[in-house]
């Protein structure tokens, strides 16, 4: 039988969410967005309440929330800052490569950091490499008991702050994707960031470039066996493609809030402009794609969580509500007409964040060429 309704552990947890949110981060959101400053008060406060590194199970440390949990938890943080959303939700992305291939050493040493504050990074992206995961050059050369990594990392969330870097690297150039090996590297044994690189929107979200040069890791600090790295990537996006696709549903539900207020204020012909066709309807649709897109997402992680194939049903959420929340936080911005054009209302802020849901993990022409090919092994 069908139930789409919360349990009432996980409608504890949206109102735990939902608090904090509403508590802690939608008042300081336009700081963050006007300073573009690391939100470090904001990362304190998550850990205390079990808000960091989410995905970690308990034995190591951590909350050991479901993918359904964390789509409830990104959802209604989101909805505050997507910005300050992702930085607190980037150690779930770090911490997937190990939960999914680490051994019990690296998952007690690496996740227990994490759960308890130490900032992680996912390293897979290059200059010239960014949906061709397989092209990447950095490259990871064995010397005994050791490994010898060098290259270059582009767009890295949290490279600034993180001291725990997963980074995905080719230990054989020949190989394309099955070249490609999983490490994780702490900053402190020679890792170098860039200064946080200007972006249209996510400013409380800092994003860097990293720099391997010459930087000497124990074998051990490999995740699985030299060329697990594609296949352990490729399960990082069945996880993290669905917590996406929710933050993208709590910005967009913020957007539709904030459009219907004012919508039911706003006078224009003698009346408020929510009683006009033109605007009801706009309202209408935003309405309708959020809540789809919120039942997508939350599919594709119930499937995962069941231990069923979601790779096809993570691509749909992803591509959907990354699409979604782009139309959504224009057409707000289009209610707000002339002001919403203006910082003083924070349609205009949504509609910056929103962009990036469509290039990131995975752009939105990459999770329609997924499904076309999942279509075709059918």
């Amino acid at each position: 039988m069908l139930n789409f309704s919360l349990s009432s552990e996980q409608k504890m947890l949206q109102d735990l969410a939902h608090d904090f949110a509403e508590k802690e981060i939608k008042p300081v959101a336009e700081y963050y967005d006007q300073h573009e400053e690391f939100p470090w008060p904001i990362v304190k406060k998550a850990v205390a309440n079990g808000l960091l590194s989410v995905n970690v199970p308990e034995e190591y440390g951590g909350p050991g929330m479901s993918l359904l949990e964390e789509c409830i938890l990104n959802e209604e943080l989101a909805w505050a800052c997507s910005g300050i959303q992702t930085s607190l939700m980037l150690n779930s992305l770090a911490a997937l490569p190990i939960i999914i291939a680490g051994t019990e050493e690296q998952k007690h040493k690496y996740l227990g950091a994490m759960a308890a504050g130490t900032m992680g990074a996912y390293c897979v992206t290059e200059p010239a490499a960014g949906s061709d995961v397989a092209g990447i050059k950095t490259y990871a050369e064995r010397k005994g008991d050791k490994y010898i990594i060098n290259g270059t990392k582009t767009w890295i969330t949290n490279g600034p702050v993180a001291d725990i870097f997963v980074v995905f690297a080719k230990t054989d150039r020949e190989a394309r994707y099955r070249g490609i090996s999983a490490f994780v590297v702490e900053r402190e044994r020679g890792v170098k960031t860039g200064k946080p690189l200007p972006k249209m929107g996510q400013h409380a979200s800092q994003t860097s470039e990293v720099f391997f040069e010459d930087v000497e890791i124990p074998v051990e600090n490999r995740l699985g066996r030299e060329g697990d790295g594609f296949l352990i990537a490729m399960k990082v996006f069945d996880s993290s493609r669905p917590a996406v696709a929710a933050a993208a549903v709590g910005l967009a539900r913020r957007a539709l809030e904030e459009a219907t207020e004012y919508a039911k204020t706003r006078m224009a012909y003698g009346k408020p402009i929510a009683a006009l066709q033109g605007v009801s309807f706009m309202l209408a649709d935003m309405a309708m794609n959020i809540e789809a897109g919120r039942l997508l997402a939350r599919q594709a992680a119930w499937l995962l969580d069941n231990g069923k194939p979601n790779t096809m049903e993570a691509a749909y959420a992803k591509a959907f509500c990354a699409d979604m929340a782009m139309k959504v936080t224009t057409d707000a911005v289009q209610v707000f007409g002339g002001y919403g054009y203006s910082r003083e209302y924070p349609v205009e802020k949504l509609m910056r964040d929103a962009k990036i849901y469509q290039i990131y993990e995975g752009t939105s022409q990459v999770q329609r060429h997924i499904i076309a090919r999942e279509l075709t092994r059918r």
